[in-house]
């Protein structure tokens, strides 16, 4: 409800009473995002709420909005948004909102936006703002990705294909080839996933988490799995493959790891046994036989411990993107000449 010159005025009374040719919108809630000085006229009132409503039809139908409109539409109430580095627009809802009244200001900041030529626009909704999805969608935006707290949902205001980036296409995953002197290699067995049940023995494997480097989560999964300690030394070779989870592409990280200590408790929650274990032993499987990239892996690691094989060290770095270091990875022994 809206209260100016001594008096109420509600928005259904406005749509009634000002000759709107079309039904009052079930559930709208009282508008105050009209600002009205105490010399306002009901004349004036109803011209500028005619405009509003004209302008959110406007951008439906991609209708050009005239100077007097577009003064009316910034005296309403926009949603707050942040420009982008590539003409957009970002808007993350912070407060609770009625549906109703998030679909008609949506409108409203569509019509805006795309008078000052923006081009895609970008709303996350934290999870509490659920109920404003429907209406969201209703409106031409599309899901782009989620995560536990917040939807990240995507609009294109231009005519013609968007050129808007996907949602994240990999996900990263290590495997830990780990021995000691002795030649052995540690081995797990899994008691979840596709090897449950199977006695196969694998190397130690796991997803790299959200801002973890590759080199970080190898260290990690091996603690994790078995309390071994450990050192990362290299990657030694990865994989990419796709359709591998939630068709999602796959990228995976054979690493190369020092051990650091030898006492293994093993993760009672994933893993039904650990080990350390013969190379030999662990190369004769009929599973690792029987599959071509797990006899590479061995390949590779039985190359990396006997010749002169060199794989890509982590070496920290700095760009123009980041102020933060980050890892590189490449060959330092040949580059160094070593």
């Amino acid at each position: 409800m809206l209260k100016r010159l001594g008096f109420a005025i509600t928005t259904r009374n406005l749509w009634s009473s000002f000759g709107f040719g079309f039904g009052f919108p079930p559930n709208l809630p009282s508008c105050t995002s009209l600002q009205l000085s105490s010399s306002s006229t009901a004349v004036e009132l109803r011209i500028r709420t005619r405009t509003i409503f004209k302008v959110m039809s406007a951008s439906r139908n991609s209708t050009p909005v005239n100077e007097k409109d577009k003064q009316v539409l910034q005296d309403f109430k926009l949603l707050n948004a942040v420009n982008d580095r590539y003409g957009g627009v970002v808007v993350e809802v912070r407060e609770p909102m009625e549906s109703a009244l998030f679909a008609s200001v949506l409108r409203a900041s569509i019509a805006q936006w795309r008078q000052q030529g923006k081009r895609g626009v970008w709303i996350k909704l934290p999870i509490q703002h659920v109920n404003l999805v429907e209406p969201a969608v209703k409106e031409g935006f599309w899901y782009h990705h989620a995560e536990p707290t917040y939807l990240m949902l995507c609009y294109w205001i231009p005519e013609g294909t968007h050129t808007l980036p996907a949602n994240a296409s990999h996900r990263v995953g290590i495997g830990a080839f780990v021995m000691n002197e002795k030649r052995e290699v540690l081995v797990v067995q899994e008691n979840t996933g596709r090897f449950r049940g199977t006695g196969v023995w694998k190397f130690p494997t796991g997803v790299v988490d959200e801002g973890e480097d590759i080199c970080t989560a190898a260290v990690r999964e091996v603690k994790e799995e078995t309390a071994v300690d450990t050192k990362f030394i290299e990657v030694l070779a990865f994989r990419q493959s796709h359709k591998a989870f939630f068709d999602k592409s796959d990228i995976f990280f054979l690493c190369l790891l020092e051990p650091l200590s030898s006492e293994i408790q093993m993760q009672e929650t994933e893993i039904e046994a650990a080990k350390w274990m013969p190379f030999e032993e662990y190369t004769a499987q009929p599973f690792v036989q029987k599959h071509e990239l797990l006899k590479y892996i061995a390949d590779i690691c039985l190359a990396k411990k006997d010749r002169n094989y060199s794989g890509f060290s982590p070496v920290p770095t700095s760009s123009a993107f980041s102020d933060e270091k980050n890892y590189m990875y490449f060959n330092t022994r040949d580059l160094n000449g070593q």
